[in-house]
């Protein structure tokens, strides 16, 4: 382990710009579930079903019940972030340019003090007005059992859609996967963090890496199809190595 961390920290050394793909294995040691583990929630169909978009609009009750039971439970309202996302907010503190680009909806990242991140499957503190009415934070979520838009039309009344969450549900589009496309190909860096690249169309990034022209580090305890193309693999957790990288 000491000799990746060399490693590690030399190409932090010598690279400026930084493009950071994190996943479910970046947040797990700050006590956040890994949804796509073999014993994780999407292996529960009755559950994926639930998460869409169409699920939502038939049945908005059972959604917003079962969103908050996913998402808004104690687990996310509580965690903090740990060891990797204060790092990586270290190396934006040091002077590097890091852009984030997460699969994570939980926020971790800028709470650790990163600015320059990306969601691209959104995040659990907001919904928005399908009508374009507006957006809301997590308090306002918490305080109906199905969040409707609050604005009031020209004649007064209530719009009352029912808000719809920023988070990717299943069958949708990612947001910004063009900027996260981009970013990756701007870096002299790229840190994949915590994900197996299972996912489509974020595991495709690391695929538009020029060699010669980019360097590629994974951190991640299981295997993934880049591997063969990185220049360093670490299979440990993704805070415990990044913390002994920068010595935090």
């Amino acid at each position: 382990m000491p000799d990746v961390i060399q490693q590690l920290r030399g190409l932090f050394s010598r690279n400026q710009r930084i493009a950071v793909l994190s996943g479910a294995g970046m947040s797990t040691e700050s006590g956040i579930p890994d949804f796509r583990s073999e014993q994780g929630l999407w292996q529960d169909p009755r559950v994926v079903s639930m998460m869409t978009e169409r699920y939502l609009h038939a049945h908005p009750d059972n959604f917003w019940r079962e969103f908050k039971r996913v998402f808004m439970n104690e687990e996310y309202r509580h965690a903090k972030p740990n060891a990797g996302h204060l790092a990586l907010a270290q190396l934006e503190q040091m002077g590097k340019q890091v852009q984030i680009f997460t699969q994570n909806v939980d926020g971790l990242h800028q709470a650790a003090g990163s600015t320059d991140v990306h969601e691209l499957h959104g995040s659990i503190y907001y919904a928005e007005c399908p009508r374009g009415h507006g957006r809301y934070d997590a308090d306002y979520l918490l305080e109906q059992e199905v969040p409707r838009c609050s604005f009031r039309e020209a004649d007064g009344q209530p719009c009352n859609a029912v808000l719809e969450p920023d988070v990717v549900l299943f069958g949708q589009m990612v947001k910004g996967f063009e900027e996260a496309f981009y970013g990756v190909l701007r870096s002299e860096l790229l840190l994949v963090l915590g994900t197996s690249l299972t996912v489509d169309p974020v595991a495709s990034l690391p695929q538009y890496l020029i060699k010669g022209h980019h360097h590629l580090v994974v951190i991640n305890l299981e295997e993934t199809y880049i591997d063969d193309k990185a220049d360093l693999i670490i299979r440990a957790k993704v805070g415990e190595t990044l913390a002994a990288a920068l010595r935090i």
